[in-house]
């Protein structure tokens, strides 16, 4: 059977996300992919997907979604306020989908970005090995009014197991950011150092999935580098004294001394804050 979720609104910034393209970053294609890979996993394992599988990735303000066809869905990360025909939904849970119903999300409670996920995944074109979209190498950036995403449509009743899965929702408001010594850490007059460790810092408006800017500035007498490689979680120390944060849609390049690299479930502590909202570094070994 032929399934589509119609698109009646489309939020605030939602896309289609897996676990993004590797091998690609040296013809200069970025890693893309889903901010959060918890929450992304989660979501597909209630359902008994593949842990990579294509989900929704919905910041903030979510959209109004219309299935035509049976599903099994998944809700985690971000608490949206979702609600299914007007009845309030809780994340991490199977919801069953009738055709006709409609989701929607209402006010973010906690957390910025929430993943939908269905049962076998979405089905939208795969390019690159990956469905994530990204401008320039897809279609979309982001979801707009009228698309039609498509599934597997749900047929008879599946055994449900996803009690098993965990979900701790604790790092949804953790401000501590573990990270490392970047490149240039060393650089780094011993002062500045140690305002790294000791200082918070807030995230400004400028933040999107190709990085977050934080607010304070630093003094900084570094040179710039020569051109070289960066990674999502590279925390780069511009000119004017900006720290920014590479997130999954960062460039594969970067002249800006590399003074730190956040974790893997460092990512995904950032890529659940909001603007203002404050964090500090936790240097690892």
């Amino acid at each position: 059977m032929k399934a589509e979720i119609e698109v009646l609104h489309p939020g605030l910034f939602s896309s289609i996300q897996d676990f993004g393209r590797r091998g690609f970053q040296k013809y200069g294609v970025p890693f893309s992919g889903t901010m959060d890979r918890l929450a992304l996993k989660t979501a597909n394992l209630i359902l008994r997907n593949k842990a990579d599988a294509a989900v929704l990735e919905i910041t903030q303000m979510g959209p109004k979604l219309k299935f035509s066809a049976p599903a099994k869905i998944a809700i985690s990360g971000a608490y949206l306020s979702p609600k299914l025909n007007d009845s309030e939904i809780e994340n991490n849970e199977v919801i069953k989908i009738e055709p006709g119903d409609v989701l929607s999300f209402g006010r973010p409670l906690k957390g910025s970005r929430a993943y939908l996920a269905i049962a076998g995944g979405f089905q939208t074109e795969k390019i690159l090995e990956s469905r994530s979209w990204y401008e320039g190498i897809t279609a979309f950036q982001k979801l707009e009014k009228g698309h039609r995403l498509p599934y597997s449509a749900v047929s008879g009743e599946v055994k449900e197991t996803y009690a098993s899965v965990k979900f701790d929702p604790s790092y949804l408001e953790t401000s501590e950011i573990k990270v490392f010594h970047g490149p240039e850490f060393e650089k780094l007059p011993q002062e500045l150092k140690t305002t790294l460790q000791k200082n918070n810092f807030s995230i400004s408006k400028n933040n999107n999935r190709m990085a977050v800017q934080l607010g304070e500035k630093l003094e900084n007498e570094l040179e710039p580098i020569i051109t070289g490689p960066v990674l999502p979680g590279t925390v780069q120390l511009t000119p004017g004294g900006n720290l920014i944060v590479l997130m999954r849609d960062c460039q594969t390049t970067g002249g800006y001394p590399r003074v730190l690299q956040l974790s893997e479930h460092s990512l995904n502590i950032l890529a659940q804050k909001k603007t203002g909202e404050e964090v500090h570094f936790k240097l690892g070994s």
